[in-house]
């Protein structure tokens, strides 16, 4: 099963509803980073566990994301700004900006690897060439914090705001950013720089905080920027700032900020009676597999742009018509367009439809034919579609049911199942969503009973009583709790993502990639999993079983099977060197010795055992001579 098929975007995929509309395609970011003297003064706990300045962690963080952000999307627009500094530099010449970019180069640009370089040293001459202080202070009419954001808002003026996701990133450990000024002026100051806010969020850019909390000293939302990102009730309270929490931790959400989800596709539920509701599909986890080749120039180093031309076989013109399809019919060729073709195929327009509801207890493990999709409400062009799917979900969850639809996708349509799931939260925030999981259920022919492939048992050796109560005993102490395929990397990808990277930033050392699929020895040695292992060893080959006795006859077994396997390629390659039918012909195969009559036997397949003149009488049967 091709997973570029199973999870493809709405933008790749041509044969989709008009109601479809295509989802953003590109992403522009800026990432507005405080550079006030408290960023460089509070430490907390950095990578190394030593440690580091606040500012350390939010330009390291930065540096690590777009290492990550470039593999995985090149096309994306990002722009690094700090605030609160001794110099400035900006299109608006403001006070306390300076916009971070590589000479020669636009304030808003796609990354490069060359981008990256630089950026990961903008700490060493930081101090020398942009410097830190307080841009809002008692006594001074400048504000920074109003700058940064107008600086932002024009950098990411370009593009519609339906075809690029506009973002502002804001990173600081200042709660209070207007806390040393008093009365009217701390009034004024709050006022124009929320409406600022406000007007950047009116043109389709949103705006995401990321706050840092000092090792005794959380961060406060509520002070200043609650009012600025837009939280209240629910959301103000479910809000946790980054408090104290390591590098890896701030690099993780960081890079949730940086990836958004993105649907699907999105299509129509028909439930009954011409009652219809709007949903949106996401695939909850996406294969990782390795970036397209790009052909470069072998000259100019850039990518090369294919082009194909149809070229006519009788005139050798090029043809410019649109290319036709033809099926013969009664000595007669009927024509067809591309369109046509696709028209042809196309068994449904895409929609979903109620078939009725089952007890989840008629659902089965191996139901699940391929990953599923998760399903969400959207009242982008049906309104009311929440309403009644949050209805249609509560009543699933209450009965026990799941609702067996028909979804009529254009390459294969069939029968799916949706599953209710119910929202799940701790005090980190929400886990789970609600919603529903479609899965896409098999046919008849697809499920193939395993009594009718292995219906004779004679001969096969069955376990006994005790051999499954040890087993199971032992996958019960070595069963992983909380188990999710998210918790464990693939050590391949990686491994080609690091020797990218480092070849492409020029670093003299491959990043230290570990392997967790590996298994956990320390693990496996405790005391309660070693003694389980041991009772199923003992219940399965006995008491005494000698593993290196087994060893050495499974070893002894390989070797001599590569000793056979070495013979018979070496006995194929010197079989190719003599004329075996004309020899047969020229009566010559008696001159031949029998190692040599042995390499046509062995290559064939053939017995090679007794005497010479068996040995030719076996090769000319098998040569029908």
């Amino acid at each position: 099963m091709d997973p570029d098929d199973v999870f493809r975007d709405d933008e790749d995929d041509n044969e989709n509803d008009p109601l479809q509309e295509r989802q953003s395609s590109k992403e522009l970011v800026v990432f507005l980073v405080d550079a006030s003297p408290k960023m460089f003064n509070v430490t907390c706990t950095g990578e190394d566990q030593e440690n580091a300045s606040h500012f350390h962690v939010a330009v390291s963080c930065i540096a690590e994301s777009l290492k990550v952000q470039i593999i995985n999307r090149p096309y994306d627009e990002i722009a690094i700004c700090f605030f609160n500094t001794r110099e400035k530099k900006n299109l608006q010449d403001l006070n306390g900006v300076y916009v971070f970019n590589v000479a020669e180069r636009e304030y808003l640009d796609s990354l490069t690897a060359r981008f990256i370089k630089e950026f990961d040293h903008v700490e060493e001459s930081f101090s020398k060439v942009i410097g830190s202080e307080y841009g809002i202070v008692s006594g001074s009419r400048d504000n920074s914090l109003y700058n940064a954001l107008w600086v932002a808002q024009a950098l990411l003026r370009k593009g519609s705001a339906k075809t690029n996701d506009k973002r502002i990133l804001l990173l600081t450990n200042e709660d209070d950013p207007f806390g040393s000024i008093k009365g009217v002026t701390k009034l004024d100051m709050t006022r124009t720089t929320l409406q600022r806010a406000k007007d950047a969020q009116d043109l389709g850019i949103t705006i995401e905080l990321l706050p840092l909390s000092g090792p005794n000293e959380e961060f406060n939302v509520s002070l200043f920027y609650a009012d600025l990102i837009g939280l209240d009730g629910d959301e103000l309270a479910q809000f946790m700032p980054l408090a104290g929490e390591r590098f890896e931790d701030m690099s993780k959400q960081l890079r949730k900020r940086m990836f958004k989800k993105r649907r699907v596709r999105r299509i129509i539920f028909m439930i009954a009676g011409g009652l219809s509701v709007e949903l949106n599909t996401y695939a909850l986890i996406r294969p990782t597999v390795p970036g397209k080749v790009t052909w470069l120039d072998s000259v100019t180093n850039l990518p090369l742009k294919g082009e194909r031309s149809l070229i006519c076989a009788d005139t050798g013109a090029i043809v410019n018509e649109p290319i036709k399809r033809f099926q013969t019919y009664k000595n007669q060729d009927v024509t067809f367009t591309i369109e046509e073709l696709s028209e042809i195929k196309r068994v449904s327009t895409g929609t979903l439809r109620l078939l009725g509801f089952k007890p989840l207890s008629c659902l089965k493990d191996y139901h699940n034919l391929k990953p599923p999709v998760f399903v969400c409400p959207s009242d982008e062009e049906l309104m009311g579609s929440t309403c009644i799917f949050i209805a249609l979900h509560r009543s699933m969850i209450r009965l026990k049911r799941f609702a067996v639809a028909f979804y009529g996708s254009s390459s294969r349509p069939q029968l799916v199942g949706l599953i209710a799931q119910e929202e799940t939260i701790d005090s980190g925030g929400q886990i789970e969503p609600p919603g529903m999981h479609m899965i896409y259920l098999p046919y008849s022919d697809d499920i193939r009973p395993i009594e009718e492939v292995h219906a004779d048992t004679s001969g096969v050796p069955l376990a006994t009583d005790d051999q499954i109560q040890k087993a199971v005993a032992l996958i019960k102490r070595v069963d992983l709790k909380d188990f999710s395929v998210c918790q464990f990397s693939n050590p391949a990808m990686q491994s080609h993502y690091a020797l990218v990277q480092a070849m492409a930033l020029d670093e003299d050392e491959m990043p230290e990639i570990v392997d967790e699929t590996l298994p956990d020895k320390e693990g496996m040695a405790r005391p309660g999993i070693a003694k389980a292992l041991e009772e199923f060893k003992i219940s399965v080959y006995g008491e005494n079983y000698d593993e290196e006795d087994e060893k050495a006859t499974l070893g002894k077994t390989s070797n001599a099977a590569k000793k056979r396997k070495q013979f018979t390629e070496e006995a194929i390659n010197k079989s190719e060197y003599y004329d075996w039918g004309k020899l047969a012909d020229d009566g010559k195969l008696k001159d031949l010795t029998v190692q040599e009559l042995k390499y046509y036997l062995t290559a064939n397949k053939l017995t090679v055992g007794g005497k010479k003149d068996a040995l030719i009488s076996r090769i000319l049967t098998h040569m029908g001579k």
